[in-house]
């Protein structure tokens, strides 16, 4: 072996044992007892997880009228030191764009930055004949198995419902995945407009133009057109309960309905749109945070299965130079937050540690789930002989403060500042080769591949 990693204790979604590791040419080549190798790394008392997955980033994101903070390298290098080895970006078609116009663009922002291994969805803005009929199949046979379409954002991005089901049908001739973001269009855009000519520009009115009965009534709306399509739907951002229950109930039906959520919204509510000093806007994003005790709801959506995957939605904006673009009016704040370095510790701190759902389960929501939904199985998402060796030597006890002084993301703060953490990466390694290792980034730019991805 190339490399051996011993006493550590292996999770897996489904299995938790005590074993060495053996890798050889960056796979896992053997999993036993007493294994030897070139280079022995002792992981005596942690833990070993797969490489978290997060499916739901945005780098280098040119929007509003600013860019995210966070390009495909100081995120890709964030996302490694918080345990994550793959992400899964958009590549967002432009109007009067093709969709390989929108992918070569993403794929040469990520061309020698991404430190870890990446994909693309495709994110549709402007649905031609061309792109249905054509382009869509190309994308497939390039391994883009997936399409974001928005139902929200009216005048630039919004789909009707027609095209939204003919989208349904054509991924599922495909063995593809249709991807919304599912919010009442026609609702927000009034909406906005109402408050903004009654003079109210302050953050809070950011969230009561974005309605949970607006999210609630597109899921139910997109869920029923994959209903009517025979083809599986996979909402992004899930953060109301409204929302949530009308996901259960489909899947309670038996239909196949897919959904995230983000760590945003499990642990912050409506009420911080109400801080003083305009720190409000640090937590604008779409669709906004809820009412105070939303969040356990969709604590529960992860618990029962009816939310599969935590993501991040990574898209952070500088307080200072960004977010105080929309200090005279809430609708020019650019929407997003920083998340890709902070996901696998928060979810297993307040997931395992504080008994919410198992390990096992915890792997699950932040790598074997997003591995298995979106293609990148069995070579991602877990600990088995032949899949890539991307694994995270996780210190259970580690305690880390995630403050911006602790952190790696481009980003002037941190909305997890007032959090501690119990349980931390202490070492994540990308394909057999150490890319962290004990606050260090022993990596390089540019080192992640670009994933092919399977149909789903």
């Amino acid at each position: 072996m190339d490399t051996v990693i011993t006493n550590g204790i292996i999770a897996t979604a489904t299995e938790t044992y005590q074993a060495d590791i053996g890798i050889k040419e960056g796979k896992i080549a053997a999993l036993g007892l007493r294994l030897e190798g070139a280079e022995t790394i002792d992981a005596q008392g942690n833990y070993v997880f797969p490489g978290g997955i997060d499916i739901h980033t945005h780098f280098e994101l040119p929007f509003m009228g600013t860019v995210s903070a966070d390009d495909f390298e100081t995120g890709s290098i964030a996302a490694a030191f918080g345990g994550t080895t793959t992400f899964v970006d958009f590549a967002i078609q432009g109007e009067g764009e093709s969709l390989h116009q929108a992918l070569e663009t993403w794929m040469a922002r990520a061309k020698g930055k991404a430190a870890i291994d990446y994909g693309f969805h495709a994110a549709i803005g402007d649905m031609t004949d061309e792109v249905m009929n054509v382009e869509m199949a190309e994308l497939v046979e390039q391994g883009i198995t997936s399409f974001k379409l928005f139902m929200a954002y009216k005048g630039t991005f919004m789909v009707d419902d027609e095209t939204l089901f003919k989208s349904l049908l054509k991924a599922r001739e495909l063995g593809a995945l249709i991807m919304v973001h599912a919010e009442n269009g026609d609702v927000l855009h009034y909406l906005i407009n109402q408050h903004l000519a009654e003079g109210k520009k302050e953050p809070i009115w950011h969230a009561l133009s974005h309605p949970p009965e607006a999210e609630a009534e597109a899921v139910g709306r997109a869920v029923s057109l994959a209903a009517m399509a025979k083809a599986p739907i996979y909402i992004v951002h899930t953060s109301a309960a409204q929302a949530l229950e009308k996901v259960k109930e489909a899947r309670d039906k038996g239909q196949r309905v897919l959904a995230e959520t983000c760590p945003q919204y499990l642990f912050f509510n409506i009420e911080h749109y109400k801080l003083p000093n305009f720190e409000g806007a640090k937590y604008v994003m779409s669709p906004p945070l809820r009412d105070e005790g939303n969040e356990e709801s969709l604590w529960q959506g992860l618990v029962s299965g009816d939310l599969q995957v935590v993501s991040t939605d990574h898209c952070p904006f500088n307080f200072v130079g960004q977010k105080d673009m929309g200090r005279d009016d809430f609708s020019m704040i650019p929407n997003g937050m920083p998340g890709v370095e902070t996901r696998v510790p928060l979810m297993y701190h307040f997931g395992v540690n504080e008994g919410r759902f198992s390990v096992n389960r915890f792997v699950e929501l932040v790598s074997t789930n997003p591995a298995r939904l979106f293609g990148l199985a069995p070579q991602k998402g877990t600990i088995s002989i032949g899949a890539d060796a991307d694994l995270v030597v996780f210190d259970p006890q580690k305690e880390v403060r995630l403050s911006v002084e602790n952190l790696h993301m481009n980003v002037d703060h941190s909305p997890y500042d007032h959090i501690t953490v119990r349980g931390y990466p202490v070492l994540t390694m990308q394909r057999g080769k150490i890319i962290v290792r004990d606050g260090q980034f022993l990596g390089e730019a540019g080192a992640g591949q670009f994933l092919r991805r399977r149909r789903v």
